[in-house]
């Protein structure tokens, strides 16, 4: 099976999910559709955290999926396109939640623009992490991305984001961020690692696990 387009996943392991824009097109637009995207993930993955009264105006209360289905490791939005590090808890697939996700968002996004069609390119994309190597390369290269496409110089003023949730700052979403953390003495040797390895070295490890790099098409 092709390992960028995984149709079947499984309990226990830990996946690289991405997909972008159909024609590289902006599937952000402003603040409001970061924030939306985020608040659909934040209610499937912790649908208790989630209060009523506290939605907003273009949310409903949808059908959300179990507690701790899943984990958050990673995450980055970028523009046109969304990177997710999760790890399948249980037997429900992360193919439901990303249907859910995304769907909830295609709908979203296309009633506020005034559009009809695809939002997304194609399926998204999977890639299987299954060694440990992988997985912090993986992360690494998550938390780069604002910085290498140049729309900021520190990763601390880009909020979609979960390198805030690791330097310790105010996050959307909590993420599983012990998984990486617990490898390190702190959190600040893992952040100063982070700001010492070069993102060609972390491409180049990670180019035999995955055939492509979203970022670079």
């Amino acid at each position: 099976m092709n390992n960028r387009d995984y149709k079947e996943f499984s309990k226990g392991e830990i996946y690289h999910i991405y997909n972008r824009g159909v024609g590289k097109m902006k599937i952000f637009k402003d603040e409001e559709d970061f924030k939306v995207f985020l608040f659909r993930l934040k209610e499937n993955l912790f649908p208790e955290l989630i209060k009523n009264n506290h939605l907003p105006k273009s949310a409903y209360r949808r059908k959300t999926l179990p507690i701790n289905s899943f984990d958050l490791i990673s995450y980055c939005l970028m523009p046109n396109h969304f990177h997710l590090l999760i790890k399948q808890n249980s037997d429900i697939s992360i193919s439901i939640l990303i249907l859910k996700l995304c769907g909830g968002f295609s709908k979203y996004f296309n009633k506020k623009y005034n559009r009809v069609g695809s939002l997304f390119q194609d399926q998204f994309k999977a890639v299987l992490i299954y060694k440990n190597e992988q997985l912090l390369w993986t992360s690494l290269y998550i938390h780069k991305n604002p910085l290498e496409a140049g729309i900021i110089n520190n990763l601390c003023n880009y909020k979609w984001n979960s390198y805030l949730d690791y330097a310790g700052l105010k996050n959307n979403i909590p993420c599983k961020k012990e998984i990486i953390l617990k490898q390190f003495n702190s959190p600040e040797t893992y952040l100063n690692y982070f700001k010492k390895t070069e993102t060609n070295k972390i491409k180049n490890k990670m180019i035999g696990h995955q055939d492509l790099l979203i970022d670079n098409e």
